[in-house]
């Protein structure tokens, strides 16, 4: 028998080896959140607080938001196009987010009156901010993404906020009472 067919079960396994102990690293990058490591952590700290946790929320569209106006508002410089598409595809991940939480929020009766009117007001700053930059083929499909998204928003916002009023008109939250403090003791 020939030396190489000896040889092929010890070749097909050392083959076997390299190609599954490489295969991980030949498979495509996992897409990166939307959100940064910092954003994230913000996100989870203010969870339990619905209202701080969607107050985040419209912080982070808005940094996204000014950073394509900022694309726009200076020289162009190479690159500007890739960049606006990048920015609109997390503008309209993270928005998506915030609706999935607005969902979530709904029927736990959260008390988000007073957050929801400004996230109406938002979502008519962001729209005509994502809709300065000029019509660009680069960018086109993921500004109609996020003005989607942002169109989503107002509609679940409005929805919201006509379902708390009317859950609150008839569950009105308790009222706390005033407490005075009294005098400090000193221990001696």
């Amino acid at each position: 028998m020939p030396v190489f067919l000896r040889r092929l079960p010890t070749l097909a396994s050392v083959l076997l080896l390299v190609s599954t102990a490489t295969a991980p690293c030949m498979q495509a990058k996992p897409r990166d959140s939307a959100l940064s490591e910092a954003e994230v952590d913000q996100i989870r700290e203010t969870r339990l607080e619905p209202a701080q946790c969607i107050a985040a929320f419209v912080k982070f569209l808005d940094l996204r938001a000014q950073k394509v106006q900022d694309l726009y508002s200076h020289p162009r410089r190479p690159g500007r196009e890739d960049d606006t598409r990048e920015l609109l595809e997390q503008f309209a991940s993270i928005a998506d987010e915030l609706g999935d939480n607005l969902e979530d929020y709904g029927p736990r009766h959260a008390d988000l009156r007073k957050v929801l009117p400004k996230l109406l007001q938002a979502t008519e700053r962001w729209a005509t901010a994502l809709k300065s930059p000029p019509e660009e083929q680069t960018y086109s499909v993921e500004r109609k993404f996020a003005l989607a998204s942002i169109g989503d928003l107002r509609q679940s916002a409005t929805d919201l906020i006509a379902l708390q009023e009317a859950w609150f008109k008839e569950h009105p939250p308790a009222k706390k009472e005033q407490q005075q403090p009294g005098p400090i003791e000193i221990p001696r």
